[in-house]
């Protein structure tokens, strides 16, 4: 790196700081608000009712949600003084990529419902930041369409484990060809948690053949379409009317072959059924892995580990990452938080893998301390979603920028120049 390179990159906080500010007295603000609860106002006014329930809603009273957010505030910082920190390192390096920044992006499902442009206007700006996305296994944009916008970029992807093992193989080597550099497998939505505001608005976005890309580009899943669905899923049938028309149409639409084609054929309704039938494996069990080990040569992350002894057991089974998570707080209300496990996971798998966390995650604060617990990255879900629907593909680039701008300067500012030097030292309970 030359040295001007090295000084834009030790500055690029700063600097960033004053572009805001030098806008400020041309009468410019940010494209989307800095502080996150507005950001979740400005996206809402953008989203219908139904985006905003089903992106911003937890499961049965929220308790989760709550508890996520709140566990920061039980730790503070103890900055330290005098340390020369004007050369600063963020990066970290994971599964041999070297990173700019302990910060991924998350998987959400259903992207459509923030913005038109979906996962691609979060791949275009993750490959902007030089930040990793984690593809969503229920995704409104095929991964190889977001895999072409994003280069050489990093890229991931989560897979949800079906009742179909021919369509988990074909998932993975889709994969696998598009460029992803590891397999996250979500393990805590085997099951559709209890949400209460899709509840309340008696709303599912894929049964309106929405977030079903991967499954509709899928040639497995394409083929299945012809065969009979198991005994008794079909058998649930709503009332026959105009919303249930306009259902059926809604996903014609979203189905690829077209909507004309799709519609009279009847595959697009076929599809919908059969993603319904498929798409979760409540019976999987630590006996699986061995069958994903032995159909990828990627890495493998466990998505959704919260108790120290399954962290332990995911060691033995030789699975090369975790991300503690427990899906943003929408699956099992009155769960513990996630950063209130991370320290009891850390120690259970004792540095022999990287750990990941999400659920959470609102500031560059909330960041430092979940590296200083024992994280060696961070993901975020809502917060790039509220940017991509308050400012589309330059929201989702402002809220990254932000995220990693706060969380140099709490680094900087708390006397560390490195990701290295953020440890458990750094902190004390709160009281």
């Amino acid at each position: 790196m030359s040295d001007d390179s090295r000084d834009n990159r030790i500055n690029a906080p700063v600097a960033r700081q004053q572009e805001i500010y030098m806008g400020g007295l041309g009468g410019r603000r940010p494209a989307v608000p800095v502080d996150m609860a507005a950001l979740e106002t400005a996206a809402a006014r953008r989203m219908s009712r139904e985006g905003h329930a089903y992106i911003a809603g937890g499961a049965g009273r929220e308790d989760t949600m709550a508890r996520n957010l709140d566990a920061f505030g039980e730790w503070r910082i103890v900055p330290r003084m005098l340390r020369d920190v004007s050369q600063r390192d963020t990066s970290v390096t994971l599964f041999g990529r070297r990173l700019p920044s302990p910060l991924l992006l998350s998987p959400v499902g259903v992207l459509e419902m923030a913005h038109a442009q979906a996962d691609l206007a979060v791949a275009r700006a993750a490959a902007a930041e030089g930040v990793p996305y984690i593809f969503s296994n229920q995704a409104s944009v095929p991964m190889e369409t977001c895999a072409a916008a994003m280069d050489d970029a990093p890229r991931w992807f989560q897979l949800y484990w079906s009742k179909s093992d021919e369509l988990v193989e074909s998932l993975v080597a889709r994969a696998e060809a598009c460029g992803c550099e590891a397999i996250v497998v979500t393990l805590d939505t085997t099951l559709l948690g209890w949400r209460t505001r899709d509840l309340d608005l008696a709303y599912l976005p894929f049964l309106r053949g929405m977030g079903i890309a991967q499954y509709t580009s899928d040639p497995v899943f394409l083929r299945m379409l012809d065969q009979p669905l198991p005994e008794g899923a079909g058998d649930s049938r709503p009332p026959v009317n105009l919303h249930t028309i306009r259902a059926v149409l809604q996903a014609a639409r979203n189905f690829p072959d077209g909507f004309w084609p799709s519609l009279t054929s009847g595959r697009a309704l076929a599809a919908v059924r059969r993603f319904i039938a498929t798409y979760s494996r409540p019976s999987l069990t630590w006996n699986d892995l061995a069958f994903l080990r032995e159909r990828t040569r990627l890495p493998i992350l466990l998505k959704g580990i919260l108790d120290p002894a399954d962290a332990a057991r995911a060691v033995d089974h030789g699975v090369d990452g975790l991300i503690v998570s427990n899906h943003g707080g929408r699956q099992v209300d009155g769960s513990v938080s996630t950063l209130e496990q991370l320290p009891r996971i850390a120690e259970a798998v004792a540095e022999q893998i990287p750990i990941v966390m999400d659920s959470g995650i609102r500031g560059g604060a909330d960041m430092f301390k979940a590296l200083a617990l024992g994280a060696t990255a961070v993901g975020i879900g809502r917060p790039y979603c509220y940017g991509l629907a308050a400012g589309g593909e330059d929201g989702v680039r402002e809220v990254i920028g932000n995220l990693k701008t706060d969380f140099e300067l709490t680094m900087a500012l708390a006397g560390c120049k490195s990701v290295a030097e953020i440890t458990r030292e750094r902190l004390v309970p709160a009281g």
